[in-house]
């Protein structure tokens, strides 16, 4: 399945356009905007049908296909006093943003481009729900949840439902399933409604070839009102030759920074886009001794500040810290051998200057759906084939890793790492996330 990410903007109006035919028990208020600065904002309040830009209190951010907004601090609202964010405080802002380079809390850089600007939705916390789906191997998932906005990442496997939905399943065992697996935490005066609306979602998704939709949050309002607040949404391109009427002039735009990347973190990046899964390359030093491969997101900021810490509080440096990145969200076996062949490809270009030996982190917390067993297929499969340089840069190998089949993924990477005369340390979820970085460094 070759995946392409679309803006947000394009993912809302999407939904705006088929809301009837899958939602026609709820109203979805479409009101959104997509502008590339403040100029452009203005103009478009004069516009016939934009008159709610200068009536309505704003919400703006960027539209450029990278998450965690909130988190980077770039997403203009103002939570007690909404009014404040006026037509022309969100024009302001915008050209604020745009006149200089952004970094994110992944590393990745450049200028912003394209912004969403749309009404503010007052609403209260327990009103926000999560809800997903996606294609993980031959199956489509559901994943639903009672708790959405910026934390449903943290505890996924306690807040989080999921069901999976076989490519053959009909629309009543669909029904069924869903039914049976809706959150019990959803308070039961919404919990009807929520039904209805995930079975209306999965069937949205699955007619209109996405190969991942997320809302995150899904505000549900009185009167059956829907509030779509942040979305994230991939099209099946091979589909595309007969949707093309249905999405219309849907843009595939290039991920945010990769015009300052280097030809690896582009390649990382492409791949990203054409997947389901989280594929995320940064380089730091291309010189640096330390390099990893770190499932999740959020284990991957762990890792980075824990051999920063560590290795500065042990005579190091934090220029020891070669790269940050992931790969998460079930990649394919080929996607992680492309993945690792890329790392070890950068990690034994250049000889360490004081003569120390490389070493190569593969780390991660528990893992929600990934097939530990096999992503580490992919990982062999790369050790396979840069075994030699790896020996030559003396690489040491250290891993900790927990999830589905993560017995076997560990006993397997030990074993082809032993076959093949490389050093490693292998540990599961016993040990604490971070403590192979203490073991790799203290050596």
């Amino acid at each position: 399945m070759a995946q392409k990410a679309i803006r947000e903007y394009d993912g809302k109006a999407l939904f705006s356009k088929q809301w009837e035919n899958y939602f026609s028990g709820f109203h979805y208020g479409f009101k959104s905007v997509l502008v590339t600065s403040g100029a452009e904002l203005l103009a478009k309040a004069e516009e016939h049908g934009f008159e709610w830009l200068k009536q309505e209190p704003l919400v703006a951010k960027p539209d450029m296909l990278f998450g965690k907004r909130g988190k980077n601090d770039l997403v203009l609202f103002k939570d007690k006093k909404p009014g404040d964010v006026s037509l022309e405080v969100a024009a302001k802002w915008i050209d604020e943003k745009i006149s200089h380079t952004t970094t994110l809390l992944t590393g990745q850089h450049g200028t912003l481009s394209h912004f969403i600007i749309e009404p503010f939705t007052p609403h209260s916390q327990e009103q926000e729900y999560y809800i997903s789906a996606t294609c993980v191997g031959e199956d489509d998932v559901l994943y639903m949840s009672a708790e959405g906005g910026m934390e449903v990442e943290e505890g996924w496997d306690e807040k989080v439902n999921e069901v999976v939905i076989p490519i053959d399943m009909d629309d009543a065992d669909m029904e069924r399933e869903v039914k049976a697996n809706v959150p019990a935490d959803i308070p039961a005066q919404d919990k009807e409604k929520f039904v209805s609306f995930a079975i209306a979602f999965f069937k949205f998704y699955r007619d209109m070839n996405f190969a991942y939709l997320e809302i995150n949050p899904i505000v549900m309002l009185d009167n059956n009102e829907m509030a779509i607040l942040d979305l994230v949404a991939r099209l099946d391109d091979t589909a595309g030759f007969m949707m093309k009427e249905t999405w219309g002039d849907i843009e595939y735009p290039t991920a945010f920074g990769m015009e300052d990347m280097t030809p690896e973190e582009k390649a990382v990046a492409l791949a990203d886009s054409k997947s389901g899964a989280s594929l995320k390359l940064t380089i730091l030093n291309p010189m640096g001794r330390v390099w990893t491969m770190v499932a999740g997101g959020g284990a991957s900021v762990v890792y980075a500040d824990t051999i920063a810490d560590f290795a500065e509080a042990n005579g190091g440096s934090i220029a020891d810290l070669a790269n940050y990145g992931e790969y998460s969200g079930g990649p394919t076996t080929g996607e992680t051998k492309f993945y690792a062949d890329t790392i070890i490809d950068l990690m034994t270009r250049h000889k360490d200057p004081k003569g120390e030996d490389k070493i190569m982190i593969i780390g991660g917390a528990i893992a929600n759906f990934t097939d530990v067993a096999k992503t580490f297929t992919g990982i062999i499969q790369s050790f396979d084939a840069n075994a030699e340089k790896m020996k030559e840069h003396n690489t040491k190998i250290y891993v900790r890793r927990g999830g589905p089949n993560y017995e076997k993924g560990l006993k397997d990477i030990k074993e082809a790492a032993d076959r093949l005369g490389l050093y490693i340390e292998v540990y599961g979820p016993e040990t604490h996330v971070t403590d192979i970085v203490r073991m790799a460094l203290e050596k």
